[in-house]
């Protein structure tokens, strides 16, 4: 099986992570989102959506990081741990809940922010505008709320005792503005807890090791630089913020 990945990406990043923490064997195939390895011909033949993460089983391609997850778990059934993706019914309901809303949530605001202030004065070469860097951070923090007034609550972790895809999804997208600098979990003590309970069922040497690249993305601009894809970006951050 052949995992085509970015860990820049934090759906990349959630199947890594699955796909280590299990013992499900793949071969990792780098596709350099900054060097525009995604846009190669070569890849194209692989997916023409022409995003990652993709998964490649024989000859079978699958996109999408939810779709490869539950994938990965209904084939190696075997030997993946019950509690990340519950056979009981309520429970999976639990999990697919999160997983449907932090899609248009969590990931969006996160993503925003991460862009806004990580890529934006590199495509458009100048600051963003504070207003709204304000506006995405605080749509940020709402999401944050509602992680935890929702869907964490009083529990370990999002579905109860056990960690499930729900909070390997929610970790890597929190870690995305993490990344830009802005510390997500001041004066969140109940979320920090869950963060250390969630990085200590990965285990943290493999944690750390997802994320190293997304913590060191300060490199990222140098790999960008008079790439076409930067044309890209601009009309992207000019949609995004209107």
């Amino acid at each position: 099986m052949e995992l085509y990945l970015d860990l820049h990406s934090q759906p990349c990043r959630s199947v890594f992570l699955f796909a280590k923490v299990v013992g499900i064997p793949f071969e990792f195939k780098l596709i350099d989102l900054a060097a525009g390895q995604q846009y190669s011909e070569e890849f194209g033949k692989i997916s023409i959506i022409r995003k990652v993460p993709v998964l490649k089983d024989g000859s079978f391609i699958l996109t999408e990081s939810i779709a490869i997850l539950q994938y990965l778990v209904q084939k190696h059934s075997s030997i993946v741990p019950d509690h990340w993706y519950p056979a009981d019914l309520q429970h999976r309901a639990l999990v697919n809940e999160y997983l449907s809303w932090q899609d248009m949530n969590l990931r969006a605001h996160g993503s925003k922010v991460f862009l806004v202030r990580t890529l934006y004065p590199l495509v458009m070469g100048s600051e963003p505008p504070k207003e709204k860097v304000d506006a995405a951070v605080e749509d940020l923090k709402q999401s944050l709320h509602l992680l935890e007034e929702k869907f964490l609550q009083n529990k370990p972790f999002i579905i109860g005792n056990n960690i499930s895809l729900a909070d390997l999804v929610a970790i890597v997208e929190i870690m995305q503005p993490v990344a830009s600098g802005l510390d997500v979990f001041e004066g969140r003590p109940r979320l920090i807890a869950w963060r250390e309970r969630v990085k200590k069922a990965l285990g943290e040497k493999l944690f750390d090791e997802a994320h190293d690249v997304i913590m060191k993305v300060s490199s990222l601009p140098q790999k960008m630089e008079n790439k076409p894809q930067l044309e890209m970006f601009k009309s992207k951050f000019q949609k995004l913020l209107g």
